[in-house]
């Protein structure tokens, strides 16, 4: 059947209905088995990925269907994300090795990277900006790369993360200007103070992760995991940093589905849900002055997690 696949768009499609018909999950990266197809397709014909549709009528020859078809079984098979596949991942018009170290980069925080976070981060200038949990060091190093004139940290507690953040800093040549140390939240950067901190930390609940598709399986899961409601690393962050932000300074952090959660927990704190081009994607924008105004009841429920 294979045998009458002779073109890119062949290929494509084939990839597209197979996976489409395995029922797989597409949470990394890309939403559609289309896309998923063309990315794996192309990959594997050392393609770029911004090919000119006008190729896709090519011709492949016996060997390069061969080694198409063996990519896309393998994502059938064995439910790997195809990112990991591949060994890259775009985040903010960047090419990122991506490998099970650490979390495939999606965040949709890589919307708001290239503007400077307009309009939430106002008339405040940025000098240092810091990324919590930085896995991939996706977010650092994006920022470091569409705003030179900031001094970037990166910060995580995984070894393995670090190093694939290091590999992407040097690759994409911002290794002088993304400081990356392993600590667990803002131990390594007592002290320190920042404009802006950002942050993608874990934020999936216990029983979600038992029910998330095998895709997942493969991701690290210290990257996933935050207590009974997801929002165990997001409280933490809540309270510790107002400490870490120059007066005006602002904070945004993913939670995902953890929003209502937290806005049930904290229903008083003002907190800017973004809005994205897909629409709201729980992540939040707050400045320092809220979060210090709002301190003692962030603090209560912090420490109720780590009693």
């Amino acid at each position: 059947m294979t045998d009458s696949l002779h073109t890119i768009i062949d290929l494509i499609r084939y990839g597209g209905s197979r996976f489409n018909a395995a029922g797989l999950c597409f949470g990394h990266s890309f939403d559609n088995a289309l896309d998923e197809a063309t990315q794996l397709v192309l990959h594997a014909l050392h393609l770029p990925h911004d090919l000119n549709p006008l190729y896709g009528q090519s011709r492949v020859t016996a060997q390069e269907r061969a080694e198409v078809l063996a990519l896309i079984e393998r994502r059938v098979a064995e439910r790997i994300p195809a990112c990991y596949l591949t060994g890259e991942a775009w985040f903010a018009g960047l090419c990122f090795k991506s490998d099970a170290r650490a979390l495939v980069p999606r965040s949709p925080i890589a919307e708001l990277i290239p503007s400077g976070f307009e309009p939430w981060i106002g008339a405040l200038e940025v000098s240092r900006a810091l990324d919590l949990c930085t896995g991939s060091g996706c977010i650092a190093i994006a920022m470091a790369h569409h705003h030179p004139h900031w001094r970037v940290d990166g910060v995580d507690l995984s070894d393995q993360a670090l190093a694939l953040a290091r590999e992407n800093a040097r690759a994409l040549h911002v290794a002088e200007r993304v400081r990356l140390l392993r600590s667990d939240l803002f131990d390594a950067v007592r002290g320190e103070s920042y404009e802006l901190i950002v942050s993608n930390p874990p934020y999936v609940t216990r029983d979600e992760v038992a029910a998330l598709p095998d895709e997942y399986r493969h991701e690290p899961e210290l990257g996933l995991i935050a207590g009974e409601d997801g929002l165990d690393l997001a409280l933490r962050i809540l309270r510790d940093a107002p400490d870490h932000l120059v007066a005006g300074g602002l904070l945004v952090v993913e939670v995902g589905e953890s929003e209502r959660a937290l806005v049930r927990l904290l229903p008083d704190v003002p907190f800017e849900w973004i809005e994205f081009q897909v629409g709201q994607m729980g992540v939040f924008a707050i400045r320092r002055e809220a979060l210090v105004q709002h301190a003692e009841s962030i603090r209560a429920l912090a420490a109720s997690r780590e009693a």
